[in-house]
């Protein structure tokens, strides 16, 4: 395996190539949380890094990671553990924000600006939000508010991540891992063990509520979505919120109607073979007999671990969605 691991030193002067341990670990999560990458380096006479300096990963000449070393402990035997997380690590900052009529790949390229961060590719998301105050939030947070957002009002699904040093946002439809007619599949000779969940416990709505209080008329606007037959199935499973002045209530109810009208299916795959195209927010295709459910379709990839050793490459994923035959 072709694992080629760069550190940079504090003055961005030199790059070290240090010997590095078995056991490489590159984790992604979809939602608030940046990029890690955790290994084991051998000190010696030459290698000289501290918190805050550059960190490079390829394999085989595929672009892993790109980000900065956050934290290291040293232990006996001169080995230092090195945690390195990609720039979506200082999405974590706190701020109040104000501001209006912005789509929410708009507003992340407002964020990026403010905190000298580098952009990638940012699909538009269309969806304009009216104002909000953010107040006291991580930027995480408000950028995760802003994509609710649209997802609530359109359906609209967009993935944010590190792409080996710059901030990206792309559309669902955009993270699918490979092409027409040579998608990635994942199946019983690619994984080692899985476990597998369906539930109406949590985020299923077959009824969904929304209210807003017309100052101008004086009038409470109710709109409703449902679905009578889940209902009958299931019992009444009701979500409500209220209406920000401008959206439109009808739309979004239907919006969230046909978001959550649904089981909630997850799938969590250990020691699949690795594929360094895979990661949080990418679309696989799974093809796995469960008994008397089969997966046969598209599943999104909710957190992702790379796990690289000399001759090994596994990846453990959780995954969800994604429609089941039975």
């Amino acid at each position: 395996m072709g694992i080629e691991l760069l550190i940079g030193n504090e003055l961005g002067t030199k790059a070290y190539l240090p010997a590095v341990e078995e056991g490489i670990e590159w984790s992604t999560e979809r939602k608030g949380t940046p990029g890690k990458l955790t290994f084991k380096v051998l000190s010696d006479n030459v290698l000289d890094f501290s918190e805050g300096n550059a960190v490079r990963m390829k394999e085989n000449g595929d672009e892993i990671f790109f980000g900065f070393v956050f934290s290291q402990q040293r232990s006996a035997g001169r080995l230092i553990t090195v945690t390195a997380y990609d720039q979506l690590r200082y999405l974590k900052n706190n701020d109040t924000i104000v501001y209006e009529n912005k789509t929410a790949d708009q507003l992340i390229r407002m964020i990026a600006a403010d905190y000298r961060l580098k952009t990638g590719t940012l699909e538009g998301t269309s969806y304009v939000i009216k104002s909000r105050v953010e107040e006291n939030t991580s930027l995480f947070e408000m950028i995760q508010n802003a994509l609710d957002c649209t997802l609530e009002n359109t359906g609209e699904i967009f993935v944010l991540y590190d792409d080996f040093g710059k901030i990206t946002l792309k559309h669902l439809s955009s993270m699918a891992v490979g092409s027409a007619g040579a998608y990635l599949m994942l199946d019983e000779e690619t994984g080692e063990n899985y476990t597998y969940t369906s539930s109406i416990d949590e985020n299923t709505f077959n009824k969904i509520k929304l209210t807003y209080d017309n100052e101008e008329t004086g009038f409470r606007e109710v709109y409703i979505a449902q679905d009578s037959g889940n209902i009958n199935r299931w019992g009444v499973l009701q979500h409500f919120d209220t209406l920000s002045k401008g959206e439109n209530g009808q739309a979004k109810a239907d919006a969230l109607l046909k978001l959550y009208n649904n089981k909630t299916r997850s799938l969590k795959l250990t020691k699949a073979l690795g594929d360094n195209r895979v990661r949080a927010g990418s679309l696989v295709v799974v093809s796995l007999d469960l008994g008397d459910i089969k997966v046969q379709n598209f599943m999104l990839v909710e957190s992702c671990r790379h796990i690289y050793k000399e001759s090994e490459h596994w990846m453990d994923l959780t995954l969800r969605g994604g429609a089941f035959i039975g």
